[in-house]
């Protein structure tokens, strides 16, 4: 086929349904919502998040990943990076022969193989300007999952350096999402943006800001989370509020006030709409998983929380944070992570894994369930389906709570 771009998918569903659904759906699952997301089995109470796992950006690119497969079966397909932070689904896809390509220092050296012909699926998190107008030349197949969610933060990063403001991103610098969305500022001319990734960094903006922190200490702490030849004098004078749309939701909105705040006091209530905007740019997903999660650890007293999810999946660290904050919390990436009685799980703000041994108390235990929006059901079926194991039960023993 002549046409080189497909951001809809290829009409394939019915074709590729069956496979999705035998790859990622869960019984174990579905009887957990028939019992209105608690269970019991033994002396175990499970509880399970009413917002939890694949969301639809997440379902549609890896319903148009295995569509993509369907529609070009002789080809050569890439994927730019994971497709979503998740290893059961990543792994999945390269069963398939579609080859997942590391991350490079530029976009020549990551695409280097990638010819005339090849099909390159970009993933949810979408790409940077620079690996979009690479691959363009290089006359390969697009196929192009990137969020809508994204998207319309990349519509408002425009519109911010259009007219004039630094594009101030809450999110994690090196995150394929937000380094996609900070390079879109850059489409124009004099575009800056600035990452910060938590309040901590926020404050040190805000004392500029205020006149208490000078310029080149701004310079050094963010030099690699800011636009080429940032100046703060001349940057930090207007500014755009933007997020990496899995971030936690609540930090997100203390960050926006913080800057507000420091914008107010350095200009006064007269001055502030002509050099402060800021749109609500966490993805719903994001949200509706937080708040369940939230109204879950309100509803009844938990024992302890399990959140599943990718260990580099912002959206299930979020989840995770969350949780940690009022109860005991294991995030854990997969069934694979519960061995015996003990657990492999990532604790907050750590880059290795720890293992936790006897984790499942002896007796009486209320256990609560999440997973990330990159999850899929089959994951968390079988994460329930060996934690009960470890008391000798089996999903034929859960009954309504």
């Amino acid at each position: 086929m002549s046409q080189t771009y497909f951001q809809k998918g290829f009409g394939l569903k019915r074709a590729v349904g069956p496979v999705l659904s035998a790859s990622y759906a869960s019984g174990l699952v579905d009887r957990l919502k028939e019992l209105d997301y608690a269970a019991r089995a033994g002396e175990i109470e499970l509880r399970l998040a009413r917002e939890f796992g694949f969301c639809y950006g997440v379902d549609r690119a890896v319903e148009y990943a295995y569509e993509t497969r369907q529609q070009f079966p002789q080809r050569r397909i890439f994927l730019s990076g994971e497709i979503i932070h998740n290893p059961e689904v990543n792994g999945r896809l390269q069963d398939m022969g579609i080859r997942i390509l590391p991350e490079q220092a530029d976009a020549i050296a990551r695409y280097a193989e990638v010819q005339a012909g090849d099909v390159v699926i970009l993933p949810a998190f979408g790409v940077t300007v620079a690996e979009m107008e690479h691959l363009r030349a290089t006359g390969c197949v697009l196929v192009d999952t990137t969020c809508g969610s994204v998207l319309n933060v990349w519509k408002n990063v425009h519109k911010y350096a259009r007219e004039g403001f630094t594009a101030v991103i809450h999110g994690k610098h090196y995150h394929e999402e937000t380094k996609a969305t900070a390079s879109q500022a850059l489409t124009h001319e004099g575009g800056q943006y600035l990452c910060v990734r938590d309040k901590d960094e926020a404050e040190a903006v805000c004392a500029f800001i205020r006149g208490t922190v000078a310029a080149d200490e701004i310079r050094e702490r963010f030099a690699h989370a800011a636009s080429p030849g940032f100046d703060p004098a001349r940057d930090l004078g207007k500014l755009g509020l933007a997020n990496q749309t899995t971030m936690l939701m609540s930090e997100s909105l203390e960050i926006q006030e913080m800057l507000r705040s420091a914008m107010r006091e350095r200009y006064g209530d007269a001055g502030l709409a002509e050099r402060f905007r800021a749109f609500d740019t966490i993805c719903s997903a994001t949200q509706d998983r937080q708040d369940a999660v939230l109204r879950m650890l309100e509803d009844k007293p938990l024992d302890l929380m399990v959140v599943i999810g990718g260990f580099n999946s912002s959206n299930t660290q979020a989840l995770a944070r969350i949780c940690a904050a009022k109860l005991p919390t294991f995030h854990i990436d997969g069934p694979d992570c519960i061995d015996g009685d003990a657990i492999r799980h990532r604790r907050l703000g750590e880059h290795h894994d720890s293992r936790s041994e006897e984790w499942l108390p002896p007796g009486p235990v209320r256990l609560g369930l999440t997973a990330g929006a990159s999850t899929p059901n089959n994951v968390v079926g079988e994460v329930v389906r060996r934690i009960l194991a470890l008391r000798g039960l089996t999903p034929d023993d859960l009954r309504a709570a």
